[in-house]
């Protein structure tokens, strides 16, 4: 839309997940262009101009598009495999597959996750893409293309790795690059497709995968780059107990204190899982308001444990949801983990009191923005940012009777989307893609998942 055009949504409840969490029983949104004009209670104000759509919006929660913040899109094309094993296992089982993938596979896995998520009510995704085969193309590009085909804001997370099977890493050696080119790589890419413009659709980050696979090098200059250039910087951290345990064996430390000692931990830095992590830990993310991804349905698939999300947002540390890659998390929806987070958490040391419903949501919006550098821009219905927003339908037999809409939302079964907007565009009408034919896209990432497996089984 032009920008003084607009959209009026009404007859809604609202949960704005602004810093007082402003909720509207009944309210109105309007939208002028990519951005958010006005939120409050009641009818929208007579007289708006270049009105160009309303959506009686009765029976609906509006709610800040969800964000993703840890997400591996190639694993789409590798689902439902080594479904009993632990992380370290399930690595060991899939790196030869993964070892295999190329450009077409990549841009097919991508849109499935994209896809899936999208349709879910994401409005901002990531990709930590780390596996770069030598010869597979241009897989970085291929992402990209897939995102702004979707039509969701996006991150990739520019992944290496660097520490093979022969320097005792998990990788097979062909799967690896060297030091200096994954750097001169992740640089490339940056200058290539990094937006730091507000309104930005694509944004890239500096992402060595993890301490068991990068050298300490890589990670040292992998942050220097990072600053150099301006953008995040993004790693998986204490996961497991076997990845503390080779920390200390390596470098005599615990992997906080090893991140820390190679520039890794800041306001500009987020980490997947932390799962395994003791209060020292926590009071240094939370000094240097270093940002987690919490993957709960990802690290119960993989019995990594239960990350002490309470007492992180207790220390003030930010805190973000992530599907993680669904070959660790099938479903590759990220509403789901709104109810998954809150109910595994209650399984923890604080049992019932550890999140309600809207720390869940904030989770899974605005603490989504914070770890990704975008909170001044979006996870919050607020004006002048931007229009990233859902629209969940709440009055069908699923959840009818909950007075509630959030804690319909996230206490019981995923809700339909009747609309999602990303930057001010509707890509979601009554739970189908706008953007991308989905039974095309079912399609190819089939076929393209067993070409996969069959070059996987030829060795």
């Amino acid at each position: 839309m032009a920008a003084d055009q607009r959209i009026v949504i009404e007859n809604c409840a609202i949960a704005t997940v602004d810093a007082d969490d402003t909720e509207y029983a009944s309210g109105y949104l309007v939208v002028a262009g990519n951005r958010i004009e006005a939120v409050g209670a009641g009818s929208a104000p007579e007289g708006l101009e270049n009105v160009v759509r309303r959506i009686d919006a009765t029976g609906h929660l509006v709610t800040p598009g969800l964000i993703n913040t840890h997400h591996h899109f190639y694993q789409w094309i590798t689902r439902g495999l080594a479904t009993d094993h632990n992380l370290f296992n399930w690595l060991v089982a899939l790196y030869p597959t993964w070892a295999r993938v190329d450009e077409p596979m990549v841009y097919a896995a991508a849109r499935g996750s994209l896809a899936m998520m999208a349709r879910g009510g994401v409005t901002t995704a990531m990709d930590h893409h780390y596996v770069y085969p030598r010869g597979s193309g241009d897989l970085s590009g291929a992402i990209i293309r897939a995102a702004q085909e979707t039509g969701v804001r996006f991150t990739l997370a520019r992944g290496s790795m660097d520490r093979s099977e022969k320097d005792g890493g998990l990788p097979p050696d062909f799967a690896v690059e060297t030091l200096e080119g994954a750097l001169t790589a992740t640089e490339e890419t940056v200058k290539e497709h990094h937006d730091a413009s507000f309104d930005a659709m694509t944004q890239v980050a500096v992402a060595p995968c993890s301490p068991f696979s990068v050298s300490t090098e890589l990670l040292r200059q992998g942050a220097e780059l990072a600053r150099s250039l301006g953008v995040r910087l993004h790693t998986h951290g204490s996961e497991t107990v076997e990845e503390e345990k080779f920390c200390h064996e390596l470098f005599g430390m615990g992997p906080t204190d090893y991140f820390e000692s190679t520039g890794w931990l800041g306001e500009d830095v987020w980490m997947a899982h932390c799962v395994h992590m003791n209060d020292s830990d926590i009071a240094a993310f939370a000094r240097t308001k270093t940002g987690v991804a919490h993957c709960p349905s990802s690290n119960a698939r993989l019995a990594a444990g239960i990350a002490r999300v309470p007492d992180m947002l207790k220390a003030g540390v930010p805190v973000g949801l992530g599907v993680d890659g669904t070959a660790s998390n099938e479903s590759g929806e990220l509403h789901t983990e709104l109810r998954n987070a809150l109910l595994i958490n209650r399984l923890g040391a604080h049992r019932e009191a550890a999140l309600n419903a809207r720390q869940a949501l904030r989770l899974g919006t605005h603490g989504g923005a914070q770890v990704l550098g975008r909170a001044a821009e979006t996870g919050s219905l607020e004006a002048g940012k931007l229009a990233d927003l859902v629209l969940w339908k709440l009055d069908t037999l699923a959840h009818a009777s909950i007075a509630d809409p959030v804690t319909a939302l996230v206490f019981g079964a995923a809700a339909p989307v009747t609309a999602s907007f990303v930057n001010g565009r509707q890509i979601v009408e009554d739970g189908r893609l706008l953007t991308v034919d989905e039974d095309a896209v079912a399609r190819s990432t089939r076929d393209e998942a067993q070409r996969l497996a069959r070059i996987a089984a030829q060795g």
